[in-house]
């Protein structure tokens, strides 16, 4: 029997965000419980349009989010059958937006890690630069785990040998904007990239294509479970899926090493396929 998830009654707002037609905040939930509401809630104070993908959720929260959809112009709702994985719910975003005509997504956890009120600020860099992504620098208090914040400095180290030192100041934090097009043509010619693997090896493919990262520093809080805080990572299980990912990353970058030179000599991103 699927749980019943109630979603709090959405007030008008007084001065709606005008509609962008280029850049969508796109975020994929998976049992986050009545937590998406409140950061769904929290991005279309900050912006329009906004996509949620429902990745095959059994909390009862693709029912509150469909009525939510049906009151909520701005709001787009993607329901997936199955949980599929975090990569795969965001690619099946953008898809969808590509086939809106939207051109970058400001991708979100729907846990309520990531500051909503910097939306407009992630959106303007990106369109001063469209041909970057803009990623988070995540700005940690007394609530992240030191064990994750440790972690991390290992998968930053291995990120930027991977690109020559492109400039990706943290390749974990998952509130960014991405180009839709060039990651589209990366992930559709990578089986992998669809779970817990799909932030790291997104920006690494992505600096390989040329594609500039813009860093801006952004606060991450993680909630306790009183809060409704809810994490679905797991320590054994993605840390072997972070290595056996920064092993296919290093071939890759043994691959292009000659080119990835050549490139840092001349300043010039040639592009690269994915």
């Amino acid at each position: 029997m699927t749980p019943s998830t109630p979603h709090p009654t959405p007030h008008p707002t007084p001065h709606p965000t005008p509609r962008s037609t280029t850049h969508a905040v796109l975020i994929p939930s998976y049992n986050t419980g009545r937590q998406v509401y409140a950061t769904v809630a929290a991005a279309l104070a900050q912006w329009n349009p906004v996509w949620v993908v429902v990745d095959g959720s059994t909390d009862g929260t693709a029912e509150g989010l469909r009525q939510l959809a049906a009151e909520q112009p701005a709001l787009h709702l993607l329901v997936l059958g199955a949980n599929c994985g975090k990569g795969a719910a965001v690619w099946q975003g953008l898809r969808a937006m590509h086939d809106a005509g939207l051109s970058h997504a400001l991708a979100m956890d729907a846990d309520g890690q990531h500051p909503a009120d910097l939306i407009p600020a992630f959106m303007q860099a990106s369109q001063r630069e469209p041909g970057a992504m803009v990623l988070g620098r995540p700005v940690f208090d007394a609530s992240a785990p030191l064990l994750r914040v440790h972690g991390r400095r290992i998968s930053n180290w291995w990120t930027n040998l991977e690109t020559l030192g492109a400039g990706i100041d943290d390749s974990l934090f998952g509130f960014r904007v991405y180009p839709v097009g060039p990651l589209l043509a990366v992930m559709a010619h990578q089986p992998w990239m669809r779970r817990f693997d799909f932030d790291t090896e997104a920006v690494v493919r992505l600096a390989w294509r040329g594609v500039r990262p813009l860093n801006l520093a952004a606060p991450v809080k993680y909630l306790t479970a009183e809060e409704g805080g809810v994490s679905h990572f797991r320590y054994g299980r993605d840390n072997l899926l972070l290595t056996w990912m920064h092993l296919r990353l290093m071939l890759g970058f043994m691959a292009r090493l000659p080119a990835l030179i050549w490139r840092r000599l001349r300043r010039q991103p040639p592009f690269q396929r994915g």
